[in-house]
């Protein structure tokens, strides 16, 4: 199955209860929005919430950054009339928190197909607790079934790190690659979890620039200083875009184009190689349009 190419460098948290936050979401230049009704949102204003995200919606039922909501677990409280809502929007995809099986995923998508949703609307799922770590790869393996509608992980870093009382990120970085690996079999996007501290710039300057060489394809952000931060650490670096198009070129000359294996500036290259360097230039490219 062929990978849709997105771009997904900055990923910003907005309150769908805070009409002021939702008004500046045009003036942002982020990749993608996560409109959450989740922990963003008190208790006392979860309705009025729903009902805010319903009027953007209508207002603004386009935008140019993908457009995500996040709702509340469906066996809870909040969950069923989130879900409502969040279709009726009619997003990009529906973030599902705390995601721990495989069924969490293909039961919402079952509802999706029995109301008729548009193929349009996707699925993400939060991993953020130690048994969503421990399944993570029964769960990305949706990821490769079109019809589960799957098509990004997101870290939940700070549940994780409460969960199993781990102080430090260096200790999480495992279970990150961890997950990482398994989005990649089950060829999914994955970004990373959010820097909580937006005012010490230089730490999430360096923590983006972690999160891009560890492979995650973006960052998780919580205030709109952090967005160009993530988009410069995300974007692909020069050196990296000329290769890129120096193997699809070789490959594409009359007499490598049945070859699984050239040799380019005295290194062996495979085809393996090929499809992810036309994945980072259609990247590249969509930046560029954007």
């Amino acid at each position: 199955m062929e990978k849709n190419v997105r771009v997904r460098r900055s990923v910003l948290y907005v309150p769908a209860s805070s009409k002021r936050a939702l008004a500046k979401i045009a003036s942002l230049n982020a990749d993608v929005v996560i409109f959450d009704l989740e922990d963003a949102v008190a208790p006392e204003v979860k309705e009025d919430a729903r009902e805010t995200l319903r009027e953007y919606f209508r207002a603004f039922p386009r935008g140019k950054a993908e457009r995500i909501i996040r709702i509340n677990n469906l066996n809870g409280e909040w969950g069923a009339e989130d879900f409502l809502a969040a279709r009726a929007c009619n997003p990009n995809a529906i973030l599902l928190p705390k995601v721990e099986t495989p069924q969490e995923i293909t039961g919402v998508a079952e509802i999706l197909d029995e109301t008729d949703a548009s193929e349009g609307v996707r699925l993400w799922a939060m991993i953020e607790t130690p048994r969503g770590i421990l399944n993570a790869g029964e769960i990305a393996e949706l990821g490769l079934r079109s019809t589960a509608r799957l098509d990004c992980f997101v870290l939940g870093t700070n549940d994780i790190a409460r969960e199993t009382g781990t102080k430090s990120r260096a200790y999480l970085a495992p279970w990150l690659m961890q997950v990482l690996l398994c989005a990649r079999a089950g060829r999914l996007d994955v970004i990373d979890g959010v820097y909580n501290d937006f005012a010490d710039m230089d730490g999430f300057v360096a923590e983006c620039g972690e999160a891009a060489r560890m492979g995650f394809d973006g960052k998780s952000l919580i205030h709109p200083t952090q967005i160009e931060t993530a988009n410069s650490a995300f974007f692909p670096d020069a050196a990296s875009v000329v290769t890129a198009r120096s193997i699809v070129e070789a490959f594409a000359a009359p007499e490598n184009v049945n070859r699984g294996a050239i040799s380019l500036d005295g290194r062996m290259v495979e085809r393996l190689h090929l499809e992810s360097a036309k994945m980072l230039l259609a990247k590249f490219d969509l930046i560029g349009e954007k």
